[in-house]
């Protein structure tokens, strides 16, 4: 596993409130979160459904924009940026370059096939015209998905089979920093062991990764560090293999 003594993000004192015009009334999502990062870990957010795990990850990718608080990403170039208040240019180019986000919904584009679409992601990522051919196919080869498929729409695909297009093209040219919202709720047996051993390559090579899984077999399997969400705060933290499985109730 690679380290490095900087964290790849800070979250500090990060708040998230909604506000629900239907009952006029406000609602606090996330808690004062505190945060961080390395490169080479594997953070797993756990805990009950509305704990805001997805919340937090959504705040970092800046689908969401933060009440309060900071998100501080440190670029390769060590330069440090601070996701909660970027333009939307800035997170563009974040987003392209160092900032990775898979969910288990994939938005299909319906006049591209899948191989097009993942190379247009490679070439966002920074690989040039002439290597995002080989990127993609090397990308759609390691999620098992049968070649025969590249040419068609990801609209006519199966759920697993869209959410392994999404795993393609979050994966390849890997981020400092990738963010995973239940990537292997939709797989078989077979394609979710492969999915799970390409994020532990990922991890080995340096990628910080933080994800969300209802699956207590993969957080213990991938997890370096478990983080327990309650009512959108930081209830408990440690060794996976430690916390007890009630925590990880989903």
């Amino acid at each position: 596993m690679t380290t490095s003594p900087h964290p790849v993000l800070t979250v500090s004192a990060l708040e998230k409130r909604f506000y629900l015009h239907a009952i006029d009334r406000e609602v606090d999502a996330l808690r004062g979160i505190d945060l961080t990062i390395r490169p080479g870990e594997h953070v797993a957010l756990v805990g009950a459904s509305g704990a805001g795990k997805s919340t937090l990850l959504k705040c970092i990718w800046r689908s969401y924009v933060p009440s309060a608080g900071h998100v501080l990403l440190r670029r390769p170039d060590s330069s440090v940026v601070d996701l909660a208040s970027a333009s939307e240019q800035v997170m563009i180019d974040v987003r392209q370059r160092d900032l990775g986000y898979v969910s288990q919904f994939l938005r299909p584009e319906q006049r591209r096939s899948v191989l097009d679409v993942v190379q247009r992601a490679a070439r966002r990522r920074g690989v040039s015209d002439g290597d995002a051919l080989d990127e993609a196919s090397a990308a759609l080869t390691r999620v098992g998905l049968e070649r025969k498929l590249w040419a068609t729409s990801p609209v006519v695909l199966s759920g697993g089979e869209q959410q392994r297009v999404n795993l393609a093209a979050g994966t390849l040219a890997p981020p400092g920093l990738l963010l995973l919202d239940e990537p292997i709720a939709a797989l078989d047996a077979q394609n979710r062991e492969s999915v799970l051993g390409l994020i532990a390559e990922l991890v080995d090579s340096g990628t910080a990764v933080l994800s969300v899984f209802h699956d207590l077999g993969a957080v213990r399997a991938l997890a370096t560090r478990v983080v327990v969400l309650d009512g959108g705060s930081i209830v408990a933290e440690g060794d996976p293999a430690v916390i007890v499985p009630s925590e990880l109730a989903s």
